[in-house]
């Protein structure tokens, strides 16, 4: 007799509170999440995925789907049923705690997640779906994959791509050359980072001053990656310039994450960008049109686009 044994999913749900709320800056807040279930929830590190499904008012937490299909289940549910989902980074993992660190970056109560944040507290519940450490296969849901002989990295994005590359950052091993560009609302939003030797972090405040007319988003970090790639010089072996599909930010994902196989002649930079989805294709397009930077060397990741909900 075959006895059949149930797949354990890569993902699962996890019923949380809140134990702890730490403003980091003006626009970061760090909620450290606590439940009894954390003890399962895979510490990948790196950049890794979750997705929080925030409280109905009313209802809380009550509709919140237990199955391993959580995400089939939320979808049959009455729209009014349904608790918002919001993809996020985690920050920091404690298992053994029982701890999960997440920040949010606010922007008042333009959206669920930053409205439900600014007035998060103690013994607040929410669901986090995150990586099972009960898997015996990869969990995935991260997407930092450098190739095996990389030697120079660039890394950069937006405010809500800062918790993932912070996390990455921290990961790195001590000596490897790292540049990191981070674009985000104000001066005060420079984080305190534990970047190992060899990273070096730069801060791109749209705000440099109170009363001072804010940048456009975006101007700021593509000056600098362009910059960058400059100052890399010799370093970039340029393929020929690649044709590049246009992707219609506004109806498409962009999101182009190469394994971690070198490219043919590589030069040892990776680079590494995420944020908005508009500022994004402009930054590919100069980096794999323009400049020619091989694309098995370049990952692109379009979070979010500026007038629309994500998820």
């Amino acid at each position: 007799m075959t006895v059949e044994t149930a797949q354990v999913p890569a993902y699962r749900t996890f019923p949380v509170r809140v134990a702890r709320v730490r403003r980091l800056s003006e626009s970061f807040l760090r909620v450290t999440f606590t439940g009894p279930e954390l003890n399962a929830f895979a510490s990948n590190g790196w950049d890794q995925r979750i997705k929080v499904l925030l409280p109905l008012p009313g209802r809380g937490t009550v509709d919140c789907p237990a199955r391993d299909d959580w995400y089939g289940a939320w979808r049959a549910l009455p729209p009014e049923q349904r608790m918002p989902i919001r993809t996020y980074t985690v920050r920091a993992a404690r298992p053994e705690l029982l701890e999960v660190d997440v920040d949010f970056v606010l922007h008042g109560a333009t959206g669920p997640a930053s409205a439900w944040a600014e007035r998060a507290g103690a013994g607040d519940e929410v669901v986090l779906v995150g990586p099972n450490a009960r898997c015996a296969g990869p969990t995935g849901g991260f997407e930092w994959h450098p190739p095996v002989d990389t030697s120079c990295l660039l890394l950069a994005g937006d405010e809500t791509a800062v918790p993932a590359i912070c996390a990455i950052v921290e990961s790195l091993p001590e000596g490897r050359h790292a540049r990191v560009l981070l674009e985000v609302p104000t001066a005060d939003d420079a984080l305190d980072v534990a970047a190992p030797r060899g990273g070096e972090i730069t801060w791109l405040p749209r705000q440099a001053a109170p009363g001072v007319e804010p940048a456009p988003r975006g101007r700021l970090l593509t000056a600098a990656v362009v910059a960058a790639v400059r100052a890399l010089g010799d370093r970039l072996s340029p393929s020929p310039a690649a044709e590049l599909a246009d992707v219609d930010v506004d109806s498409e994902i962009l999101w182009d994450v190469p394994d971690d196989t070198p490219a043919r002649g590589s030069s040892g930079v990776y680079a590494w960008l995420a944020g908005e989805a508009a500022v994004v294709k402009d930054l590919r397009r100069h980096l794999v049109r323009d400049v020619g930077i091989d694309r098995r060397s370049v990952a692109f990741m379009g979070y979010w686009r500026e007038g629309r909900d994500s998820d």
